[in-house]
């Protein structure tokens, strides 16, 4: 049995698409984005979306599609602006994916979000995302998509935001690659 556990977990890390719900799978249509960040990148951005938190498959689909329809219709995006979104569902969805998105003004074209579902000032995403966000991270680093030392912050550190919400923030300076200072950035 314990074999079993640890093929799975082997098999999670090197599936070619570290386990990412397709964006033509939760919205139905191609992604418009098509300039590809150069990887493997070396920072990543944690963020969340100040909605409502979604814990179905459903619900999340719900939640991304408006967030997609919102950054089309009237923000003017060229498509939804996050690179990836994290389901309370424990589900990682694409958005930009490795596409320069437009989460973080000055920092798009050489970065990528993680943008947890949800509103985070005074609560934590459910365990099954923060599971989710390590196992992602795990694979994109294993998969070369990001450096060997890349770096970690929350939106916060290099635009004036409250995101990713106090909670989240005081979370991931517990993260491995977590970087305090972003002056070198």
């Amino acid at each position: 049995m314990l074999f079993l556990w640890v093929f799975a977990a082997i098999f999670s890390l090197v599936s070619s698409d570290c386990n990412v719900v397709p964006i033509e799978e939760w919205s139905g249509s191609n992604s418009n984005r098509v300039e590809k960040l150069p990887k493997p990148v070396n920072l990543v951005i944690i963020q969340h979306t100040v909605t409502t938190q979604c814990f179905t498959d459903t619900d999340c689909n719900k939640i991304i599609n408006v967030i997609r329809n919102y950054h089309l219709n009237d923000r003017g995006f060229t498509d939804i602006a996050m690179s990836f979104l994290v389901g309370g569902n424990g589900k990682i969805y694409e958005g930009a994916g490795w596409h320069v998105g437009s989460h973080t003004r000055g920092y798009n074209n050489r970065s990528i979000s993680l943008s947890f579902i949800g509103d985070f000032r005074t609560k934590l995403p459910s365990t099954e995302a923060l599971q989710a966000a390590i196992d992602f991270l795990n694979c994109a680093f294993y998969k070369n998509y990001l450096t060997m030392d890349y770096s970690l912050v929350g939106t916060q550190q290099l635009i004036p935001t409250l995101s990713p919400g106090e909670k989240l923030q005081s979370l991931i300076k517990t993260w491995p690659h977590w970087k305090e200072d972003v002056s070198q950035l």
